[in-house]
Protein backbone atom coordinates (compact mmCIF):
# COMPACT_ATOMS: atom_id res chain seq x y z
CA UNK A 1 0.00 0.00 0.00
CA UNK A 2 2.27 3.12 -1.37
CA UNK A 3 0.93 6.23 -0.23
CA UNK A 4 -0.11 8.36 -2.87
CA UNK A 5 -1.73 12.15 -2.81
CA UNK A 6 -4.77 13.08 -1.14
CA UNK A 7 -7.59 13.26 -3.41
CA UNK A 8 -10.63 13.22 -1.30
CA UNK A 9 -12.98 16.73 -1.01
CA UNK A 10 -12.23 17.29 2.59
CA UNK A 11 -9.62 19.71 4.24
CA UNK A 12 -7.52 17.89 6.90
CA UNK A 13 -9.21 19.19 9.99
CA UNK A 14 -12.80 17.69 8.50
CA UNK A 15 -11.73 14.53 9.01
CA UNK A 16 -12.79 12.02 11.58
CA UNK A 17 -9.78 10.88 13.24
CA UNK A 18 -11.13 7.28 14.54
CA UNK A 19 -12.92 5.63 11.94
CA UNK A 20 -14.93 2.49 12.90
CA UNK A 21 -15.95 0.19 10.02
CA UNK A 22 -18.24 -3.35 10.14
CA UNK A 23 -17.26 -4.84 6.70
CA UNK A 24 -20.91 -6.51 5.63
CA UNK A 25 -21.72 -8.11 2.65
CA UNK A 26 -18.83 -10.67 1.25
CA UNK A 27 -21.17 -13.79 1.41
CA UNK A 28 -24.16 -11.82 -0.62
CA UNK A 29 -21.28 -10.55 -3.29
CA UNK A 30 -20.68 -13.93 -3.92
CA UNK A 31 -24.01 -15.23 -4.24
CA UNK A 32 -25.08 -12.51 -6.42
CA UNK A 33 -22.43 -13.82 -9.09
CA UNK A 34 -22.65 -17.59 -8.41
CA UNK A 35 -19.81 -17.79 -6.74
CA UNK A 36 -18.70 -19.69 -3.67
CA UNK A 37 -18.21 -17.76 -0.44
CA UNK A 38 -14.74 -17.77 0.20
CA UNK A 39 -14.52 -15.76 -3.33
CA UNK A 40 -16.09 -13.17 -1.58
CA UNK A 41 -14.07 -13.05 1.17
CA UNK A 42 -10.83 -12.93 -0.95
CA UNK A 43 -12.56 -9.65 -2.97
CA UNK A 44 -13.00 -8.72 0.85
CA UNK A 45 -9.46 -8.23 1.44
CA UNK A 46 -9.12 -6.35 -1.58
CA UNK A 47 -11.32 -3.44 0.03
CA UNK A 48 -9.36 -3.98 3.31
CA UNK A 49 -6.25 -2.72 1.71
CA UNK A 50 -8.62 -0.04 -0.53
CA UNK A 51 -9.27 1.19 2.71
CA UNK A 52 -6.25 1.04 4.98
CA UNK A 53 -4.74 3.36 2.24
CA UNK A 54 -7.30 5.78 1.75
CA UNK A 55 -7.55 6.56 5.38
CA UNK A 56 -3.80 6.86 6.12
CA UNK A 57 -3.29 8.99 2.44
CA UNK A 58 -5.92 11.77 3.78
CA UNK A 59 -4.87 11.90 7.83
CA UNK A 60 -7.28 9.59 9.67
CA UNK A 61 -5.36 8.58 13.28
CA UNK A 62 -7.00 5.69 13.74
CA UNK A 63 -9.19 2.74 11.57
CA UNK A 64 -11.07 -0.08 13.46
CA UNK A 65 -12.24 -3.00 11.35
CA UNK A 66 -14.38 -5.63 12.68
CA UNK A 67 -13.10 -8.38 11.40
CA UNK A 68 -14.56 -11.73 12.93
CA UNK A 69 -17.17 -10.60 16.16
CA UNK A 70 -18.02 -13.29 19.03
CA UNK A 71 -20.90 -14.47 17.16
CA UNK A 72 -19.39 -15.39 14.08
CA UNK A 73 -17.96 -19.00 15.87
CA UNK A 74 -21.63 -20.23 15.39
CA UNK A 75 -21.04 -20.19 11.50
CA UNK A 76 -20.16 -23.42 9.42
CA UNK A 77 -17.13 -24.84 10.76
CA UNK A 78 -15.57 -24.86 7.36
CA UNK A 79 -16.33 -21.52 7.23
CA UNK A 80 -14.52 -20.49 10.24
CA UNK A 81 -11.78 -22.51 9.40
CA UNK A 82 -11.60 -20.98 6.12
CA UNK A 83 -11.87 -17.18 7.41
CA UNK A 84 -8.96 -18.04 10.02
CA UNK A 85 -6.67 -19.08 6.92
CA UNK A 86 -7.36 -15.67 5.48
CA UNK A 87 -6.47 -13.88 8.79
CA UNK A 88 -3.11 -16.06 8.56
CA UNK A 89 -2.62 -15.37 5.32
CA UNK A 90 -3.37 -11.61 5.22
CA UNK A 91 -0.79 -11.27 8.32
CA UNK A 92 2.06 -13.11 6.13
CA UNK A 93 1.30 -11.29 2.82
CA UNK A 94 0.40 -7.82 4.32
CA UNK A 95 2.78 -6.83 7.71
CA UNK A 96 5.62 -5.71 5.77
CA UNK A 97 3.98 -3.25 3.95
CA UNK A 98 2.28 -1.81 6.65
CA UNK A 99 5.13 -1.47 8.30
CA UNK A 100 6.97 -0.01 5.27
CA UNK A 101 4.23 2.34 5.47
CA UNK A 102 4.80 3.07 9.30
CA UNK A 103 1.39 1.82 10.01
CA UNK A 104 0.65 0.42 13.52
CA UNK A 105 -1.01 -2.79 14.16
CA UNK A 106 -3.96 -3.39 17.02
CA UNK A 107 -6.16 -6.05 17.53
CA UNK A 108 -8.54 -6.61 20.33
CA UNK A 109 -11.04 -9.50 21.23
CA UNK A 110 -10.84 -12.85 22.80
CA UNK A 111 -7.56 -13.38 21.27
CA UNK A 112 -7.01 -16.51 23.38
CA UNK A 113 -9.79 -18.40 21.25
CA UNK A 114 -7.78 -18.10 18.41
CA UNK A 115 -5.05 -20.55 16.99
CA UNK A 116 -1.35 -20.51 18.46
CA UNK A 117 -0.41 -19.97 15.15
CA UNK A 118 -2.96 -17.38 14.49
CA UNK A 119 -1.67 -15.84 18.39
CA UNK A 120 1.87 -16.10 16.94
CA UNK A 121 1.09 -14.02 13.86
CA UNK A 122 -0.27 -11.31 15.78
CA UNK A 123 2.08 -11.00 18.56
CA UNK A 124 5.18 -10.28 15.80
CA UNK A 125 2.52 -8.44 13.81
CA UNK A 126 1.88 -6.12 16.92
CA UNK A 127 5.60 -6.01 18.27
CA UNK A 128 6.96 -5.19 14.51
CA UNK A 129 4.66 -2.40 14.22
CA UNK A 130 4.59 -0.95 17.75
CA UNK A 131 6.41 1.84 17.42
CA UNK A 132 5.03 3.21 13.81
CA UNK A 133 3.13 6.69 13.63
CA UNK A 134 1.14 7.23 10.63
CA UNK A 135 -2.14 5.24 11.27
CA UNK A 136 -2.97 2.50 14.06
CA UNK A 137 -4.99 -0.17 12.31
CA UNK A 138 -7.18 -1.77 15.13
CA UNK A 139 -8.27 -5.23 13.79
CA UNK A 140 -11.25 -6.81 16.01
CA UNK A 141 -11.09 -10.61 15.98
CA UNK A 142 -13.45 -12.95 18.02
CA UNK A 143 -14.54 -9.53 19.59
CA UNK A 144 -18.17 -8.30 21.00
CA UNK A 145 -18.61 -5.15 22.82
CA UNK A 146 -20.53 -6.79 25.81
CA UNK A 147 -17.69 -8.94 26.30
CA UNK A 148 -15.86 -5.47 26.19
CA UNK A 149 -17.39 -3.93 28.96
CA UNK A 150 -17.72 -7.22 30.88
CA UNK A 151 -13.33 -7.60 31.02
CA UNK A 152 -13.46 -3.86 32.19
CA UNK A 153 -16.31 -4.52 34.87
CA UNK A 154 -14.19 -7.59 35.93
CA UNK A 155 -11.20 -5.45 36.21
CA UNK A 156 -12.37 -2.56 37.81
CA UNK A 157 -13.97 -5.08 40.36
CA UNK A 158 -10.30 -6.82 40.66
CA UNK A 159 -8.80 -3.11 41.65
CA UNK A 160 -11.54 -2.53 43.76
CA UNK A 161 -11.04 -5.60 46.07
CA UNK A 162 -7.54 -5.29 46.26
CA UNK A 163 -7.57 -2.18 47.27
CA UNK A 164 -6.28 0.00 44.38
CA UNK A 165 -9.34 1.74 43.72
CA UNK A 166 -12.41 2.89 45.72
CA UNK A 167 -15.69 1.67 44.35
CA UNK A 168 -16.78 5.44 44.94
CA UNK A 169 -14.05 6.31 42.67
CA UNK A 170 -15.53 4.46 39.43
CA UNK A 171 -16.49 6.77 37.02
CA UNK A 172 -16.94 6.64 33.01
CA UNK A 173 -13.19 7.46 32.73
CA UNK A 174 -11.97 4.45 34.64
CA UNK A 175 -14.10 2.18 32.64
CA UNK A 176 -12.94 3.91 29.49
CA UNK A 177 -9.68 2.76 30.82
CA UNK A 178 -10.14 -0.67 30.80
CA UNK A 179 -11.94 -1.32 27.44
CA UNK A 180 -9.93 -2.96 24.55
CA UNK A 181 -9.55 0.40 22.77
CA UNK A 182 -8.14 2.24 26.20
CA UNK A 183 -5.34 4.84 24.67
CA UNK A 184 -7.37 5.46 21.61
CA UNK A 185 -9.69 8.33 20.65
CA UNK A 186 -12.96 7.04 20.02
CA UNK A 187 -14.43 6.67 16.75
CA UNK A 188 -15.87 9.57 15.14
CA UNK A 189 -16.74 8.06 12.56
CA UNK A 190 -18.66 4.21 11.93
CA UNK A 191 -19.37 3.13 8.52
CA UNK A 192 -21.20 -0.46 7.87
CA UNK A 193 -21.42 -1.24 4.35
CA UNK A 194 -24.30 -4.26 2.85
CA UNK A 195 -27.95 -2.50 3.83
CA UNK A 196 -28.21 -3.49 7.31
CA UNK A 197 -28.23 -0.59 9.69
CA UNK A 198 -27.09 -2.09 13.06
CA UNK A 199 -24.61 -1.78 15.64
CA UNK A 200 -24.20 -5.45 15.67
CA UNK A 201 -22.60 -5.57 19.20
CA UNK A 202 -19.71 -3.35 17.96
CA UNK A 203 -17.65 -1.14 20.18
CA UNK A 204 -20.95 -0.26 22.27
CA UNK A 205 -18.94 1.44 25.29
CA UNK A 206 -16.96 3.85 22.66
CA UNK A 207 -19.85 4.60 19.59
CA UNK A 208 -22.15 6.55 22.22
CA UNK A 209 -21.45 9.63 20.76
CA UNK A 210 -20.09 8.39 17.05
CA UNK A 211 -22.01 9.64 13.92
CA UNK A 212 -23.29 6.50 12.09
CA UNK A 213 -23.16 6.16 8.17
CA UNK A 214 -24.52 3.08 6.14
CA UNK A 215 -24.53 1.51 2.87
CA UNK A 216 -26.12 -0.71 0.68
CA UNK A 217 -22.75 -1.20 -1.35
CA UNK A 218 -20.94 -4.92 -0.71
CA UNK A 219 -17.48 -4.94 1.65
CA UNK A 220 -15.76 -6.06 -1.63
CA UNK A 221 -17.39 -3.03 -3.85
CA UNK A 222 -16.50 -0.71 -1.09
CA UNK A 223 -13.54 1.35 -2.89
CA UNK A 224 -11.70 4.54 -2.49
CA UNK A 225 -14.97 6.49 -4.28
CA UNK A 226 -17.07 5.17 -1.47
CA UNK A 227 -14.81 5.64 1.74
CA UNK A 228 -14.91 9.38 0.08
CA UNK A 229 -18.23 9.33 0.27
CA UNK A 230 -18.69 8.63 3.82
CA UNK A 231 -16.11 11.00 5.09
CA UNK A 232 -17.92 13.64 3.15
CA UNK A 233 -21.01 12.58 4.88
CA UNK A 234 -18.80 13.00 7.93
CA UNK A 235 -17.61 16.06 7.40
CA UNK A 236 -21.80 17.80 5.97
CA UNK A 237 -22.80 16.35 9.57
CA UNK A 238 -20.20 18.81 11.76
CA UNK A 239 -22.04 21.89 9.05
CA UNK A 240 -25.37 20.95 9.91
CA UNK A 241 -24.63 21.53 14.25
CA UNK A 242 -23.08 24.92 12.70
CA UNK A 243 -19.68 24.26 13.67
CA UNK A 244 -16.29 24.94 11.97
CA UNK A 245 -14.60 21.94 10.38
CA UNK A 246 -12.74 20.05 12.70
CA UNK A 247 -14.83 21.53 15.80
CA UNK A 248 -16.63 18.98 17.74
CA UNK A 249 -20.60 19.01 19.00
CA UNK A 250 -21.15 19.57 22.62
CA UNK A 251 -21.93 16.14 24.15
Amino acid sequence: MPPSAVSSKQAPSALPRHVAVIMDGNGRWAARRALPRPAGHRMGVKAVKQTVEGCAKRGVEVLTLFAFSSENWQRPREEVSMLMGRFLEALDNEVDDLHKNNIRLRFIGRLEQLSTALRDRIQAAETLTAHNTRMTLVIAIAYGGRWDISVAARELARRCVSGELRVDDIDEASLSGCVALAGLPDPDLFIRTGGEQRISNFLLWNLAYTELYFCDTLWPDFGDEELGAALDYFAGRQRRFGLAPGQVESR
